[in-house]
């Protein structure tokens, strides 16, 4: 028999926050080799990496550009007259470059900007750069996940550091659910039988579960009827959300865990460039934006049915 000391208080809240006796137990039923649970792998290390570094590089941006605006605030009436109307880019470009001159007030703040708006630039060029890494990675590791409608690179590295390296921990697609905060709580009082959102599970699944049934809400014609038809049923947003949400785990849920066939694209702008077809021609053909063609080509955007009908197009024609 393997000898555990019981852990002192620092331990228990590093193992777990949420009952401290049963993180004791499992603490020494995975000493003593009585666990019956696999732990996590490493598989989506590389990926955590990338998205805690994408993610951070937002938050340095985000805080200088917090910082330029504090500046002009408080700054000369000169210098914000003249950068206090710029908004976004125009502003960050004109910041970026300055020559700082005049009085020792007006260098010092000129410098500060100068140095601020650099800071952004590095930023964000940093941020593109590790969305392209990890947009690669995630591909590599799970193409089925990637290519769902409304998923970009940063909400399936989020549901995959959620899961974790071996999704089989996760039985069904309601502890899954559970997981992401996106199972329904039982919500009724009197006559009123009714469900709200959970306040439990990971907050920044949560967070990547909204930001998904966002996209399909506004593109998703689909998604759109069934907003239709819940608010014609008398439901308010926040519940039309709730019940895409659980949706969308569920369908989220099935990727990690089983083995999805993604339709090849890469045969879609040879096959355009053959005859002589422009982008302008065959979006107003389908009565699309020529870009909806675009980054269907490019498969950053998915949509087998459009992807089909586009084919068979483009052999007819």
């Amino acid at each position: 028999m393997v000898e555990v000391n019981r852990p002192d208080r620092a331990e228990r809240r590093r193992i777990g926050k949420s009952d401290p006796i049963d993180a004791y137990a499992a603490a020494r039923a995975a000493l003593s080799g009585r666990a019956s649970s696999s732990p996590k792998d490493d598989t989506v290390a590389g990926i955590r990496a990338l998205h805690n570094a994408a993610r951070s590089a937002v938050k340095a941006r985000t805080a200088a550009l917090n910082q330029i605006t504090h500046i002009l605030v408080t700054a000369p009436e000169t210098i914000r007259a003249k950068f206090g109307q710029l908004k976004g880019a125009d502003r960050i470009d004109a910041l970026a470059r300055l020559r700082p001159a005049g009085d020792a007030v007006h260098t010092a703040v000129l410098t500060a900007l100068k140095s601020l708006a650099r800071r952004v630039r590095e930023l964000t060029a940093e941020h593109q750069a590790l969305t392209r890494a990890l947009d690669s990675e995630v591909t590599v590791h799970n193409p089925g996940l990637r290519a769902v409608y409304g998923v970009g690179p940063d909400t399936p590295a989020q549901l995959l550091v959620t899961a974790g390296g071996n999704p089989e921990r996760l039985r069904t697609e309601a502890s899954f659910a559970a997981l992401c905060g996106a199972a329904p709580v039982p919500a009724s009082s009197g006559r009123t039988n009714r469900h709200r959102l959970s306040r439990g599970g990971d907050r920044a699944a949560n967070a990547a579960l909204y930001r998904i049934a966002l996209v399909r809400m506004s593109g998703d014609p689909r998604t759109r009827d069934y907003v239709a038809r819940q608010t014609a049923a008398g439901r308010t947003k926040k519940e039309i959300i709730r019940l895409l949400k659980r949706a969308i785990a569920r369908e989220m849920f099935r990727c990690p865990t089983t083995t999805a066939t993604i339709p090849n694209i890469a045969d879609l702008r040879p096959l355009r460039q053959s005859k002589n077809i422009t982008l302008t021609t065959a979006a107003r053909h389908f009565g699309v934006w020529p870009a909806t063609i675009s980054t269907l080509e490019r498969g950053i955007r998915r949509d087998d049915d459009l992807a089909n009908t586009y084919r068979d197009w483009l052999t007819a024609a």
